[in-house]
């Protein structure tokens, strides 16, 4: 036991890591000599890239976004593998270390993105069905609103609701929760603008 508690331990700390290397600012940083957390809405996401740097970057963003939430994900099966009672729970806590690590990562300042996409990854990878139902709320609302902050809030919500009509485990509908208020709660001040209405709808021009 004592071992599989090592294991469980190593992969969410390199889930974290995994996480904490973030796209948008290494890509910012690197082609464009700037940081993205301090150009738009300061975020370090894909959006932002794509409203700051144009299609290409927020591309490059995206793929690395994903593809480190699956990783996380990988190592924890290929490192704790099913646990009676817990189910894969190297899988569910390697996955959500990863989207710790995107918000605050511990290369860049613990100042990170939103956790949109990497949670999507993970939840991807875990349970496809339930994904895809997020996702599918998630486009219907951007293209009815062209809000990406609504979509991705109102998918966030719809993820751990979704969780209990699929009867996955209990570990892994409290993380759903986690991820779910995380995502809210890094959403606030979109929320505000919202309200206010002075958040920015979503637009593919490109960047000159």
């Amino acid at each position: 036991m004592v071992i599989v508690v090592l294991y469980v331990v190593l992969s969410v700390v390199i889930g974290y890591l995994l996480g904490s290397i973030n796209a948008s600012v290494v890509i910012g940083k690197t082609f464009y000599g700037k940081d993205i957390r301090e150009y738009g809405s300061g975020n370090a996401g894909a959006t932002n890239t794509l409203r700051t740097f144009g299609k290409p970057a927020a591309a490059a963003v995206f793929i690395v976004d994903f593809l480190k939430g699956i990783a996380a994900c990988f190592i924890g099966q290929l490192l704790v593998g099913y646990i009676d009672n817990l189910g894969w729970a190297g899988i569910y806590l390697a996955g959500f270390a990863a989207v710790i690590g995107h918000n605050w990562p511990v290369f860049f300042g613990f100042r990170g993105g939103k956790g949109v996409l990497t949670s999507f990854a993970v939840i991807l990878y875990i349970s496809p069905v339930p994904a895809l139902i997020c996702l599918t709320v998630f486009i219907v609302i951007v293209v009815l609103t062209r809000y990406v902050s609504l979509g991705s809030i109102i998918g966030a919500i719809v993820w751990p609701v979704v969780s209990l009509f699929f009867k996955l485990p209990a570990l892994l509908i409290a993380i759903a929760v986690l991820m779910s208020f995380l995502i809210v709660l890094r959403h606030k001040g979109n929320i505000k603008r919202l309200f206010d209405g002075t958040e920015k709808k979503l637009s593919f021009k490109n960047k000159k």
